[in-house]
């Protein structure tokens, strides 16, 4: 996979992470969940944000090269309208995200539930702003500096589809967004 240098300076653009309120919709289900189509109760995407940026921790989840899901938790941050994590190359997660760069995201929560449909790509960690800025955020959500070694990689993954529901209202909280 190519380094994503476009989107690495894209990141650092000061207007990034200030994504305008996208259009909520339901998510697609059976009729038996009772959905409706009514956008009353939908989730707010400000707190969706919120939820993301407080989370200490994200599955991501990949595909094998025989089709197998996987899925791991990592340390990352919702940063500029994204996840950003690290592996080390040789890591499944890497392999399979090197193979297919499309993943899903999570959030630990099956009650404030968070899913994520994603396209991932490498940051180029080498751009020194890009570097202070992460390592900032790192520093500030773990108490500790971003961890960049040469067999390591750090990953952007990019919501195109985000569902989001609380267990206690469900379904009338119950929200899809498209974002791309």
């Amino acid at each position: 996979m190519a380094k994503a240098t476009v989107a690495a300076k894209a990141i650092q653009e000061k207007d990034r992470g200030k994504m305008r309120e996208p259009k909520a919709g339901r998510p697609i289900m059976p009729p038996l969940y009772g959905m409706g189509k009514a956008k009353k109760g939908t989730r707010k995407w400000a707190d969706v944000c919120q939820q993301l940026e407080a989370s200490r921790n994200y599955w991501i989840c990949t595909t094998r090269a025989d089709g197998r899901p996987h899925a791991m938790p990592v340390w990352g941050f919702w940063f500029d309208d994204a996840v950003v994590f690290g592996t080390g190359r040789e890591t499944m997660k890497a392999r399979n995200i090197a193979r297919s760069p499309h993943v899903v995201v999570h959030l630990e929560s099956g009650d404030d539930a968070m899913i994520m449909e994603c396209v991932v790509t490498e940051l180029d960690v080498s751009e020194p702003t890009l570097r202070k800025r992460l390592d900032e955020v790192s520093q500030q959500k773990y108490k500790m500096p971003l961890y960049v070694v040469p067999e390591s990689v750090i990953y952007r993954a990019e919501p195109r589809v985000v569902l989001a529901w609380r267990e206690k209202d469900f379904p009338k909280s119950a929200t899809r967004w498209v974002l791309r």
